[in-house]
């Protein structure tokens, strides 16, 4: 029961109930504060002694319930921020996460001399990689492609608000639905945790897509196929990037060089951790 029925008071309550789920606990609380009564976050510390009406105290209530169970915030919210884009994600896409933005900085540094460069995103979900080239190169031309269509749905509309129009957006299986066209860069966050792994049945992962998260043969099974068929799609001298887990980086670089990739490397995240693995086909 919420007795202090101020802003303050409010997200003192809030914080109480999600204490256990660690040092985050008071950002979710204002996040999801400042989400439901369309404000910034910086509103909440100005104006902490307003009181809530009822019909709002019911709802922050219902949040902070399901958040407390573990519900994501970005799915109670609607909204992640990935490259300082606010995309729109739904239980049919895969939270972006921080590390993520390190494949956008490999591809972007890869196509940092060409002209008119054409990237691809395998399994784009909400959109997050393709959006994030396209919005640092507006030259450049994206194609995002996606097995969900649903997932692919969310994406298109994260791009239309974005005012980002120069994306295609393919449904389909990896590279199934691609046709003749070829690539400089070629970018995927596929499934890369294996099902018998004990992180998937805790925390946020148990609440978002298993297709998009889980793959058999130690995590390895979606990138395989990936590294096997991207060849053919790429242009000379062009690269393949792919986001793995922290301990298969030495699988997938050897993975890389088994299919014909050369300068081969891995290259960690802001944790620290190897994360993206890249490699360019001979020119």
């Amino acid at each position: 029961m919420i007795q202090d029925e101020t802003i303050a008071g409010v997200l003192a309550w809030a914080h109480s109930q999600l204490a256990h789920l660690g040092e985050g606990s008071r950002l979710d609380a204002h996040v999801l504060l400042a989400k439901l009564l369309a404000v910034q976050r910086s509103y909440l510390l100005t104006w902490p002694e307003r009181r809530l009406p009822p019909s709002v105290l019911m709802r922050y209530r219902a949040q902070v319930d399901r958040r407390a169970s573990g519900y994501p915030v970005a799915y109670l919210t609607g909204v992640r921020e990935f490259w300082s884009l606010e995309l729109k994600v739904t239980p049919d896409t895969l939270i972006p996460r921080p590390e993520t933005e390190r494949l956008v900085e490999v591809a972007l540094a890869s196509l940092a001399r060409r002209k008119c460069p054409a990237a691809l995103d395998l399994g784009t979900g909400s959109g997050a990689i393709a959006l994030a080239i396209a919005n640092e190169r507006q030259d450049a031309i994206v194609t995002a492609v996606e097995a969900c269509p649903k997932a692919l749905a969310i994406a298109r509309g994260n791009a239309r608000r974005l005012g980002l129009q120069r994306i295609h957006f393919l449904l389909g299986d990896w590279i199934e639905p691609i046709g003749d066209r070829r690539y400089h860069f070629i970018a995927a966050n596929p499934p890369y945790i294996d099902p018998s792994e004990p992180e998937i049945c805790c925390g946020e992962l148990r609440f978002e897509p298993p297709t998009a998260l889980l793959a058999p043969k130690q995590g390895l099974a979606e990138i395989c196929r990936i590294a096997h068929t991207a060849t053919a799609i790429l242009h000379r001298g062009g690269s393949l990037g792919i986001e793995h887990g922290y301990q298969q980086g030495a699988a997938v670089r050897a993975l890389f060089q088994g299919v014909g990739l050369r300068r081969v490397r891995t290259e960690i995240d802001l944790q620290g951790h190897p994360r993206v693995t890249v490699g360019s086909l001979p020119g």
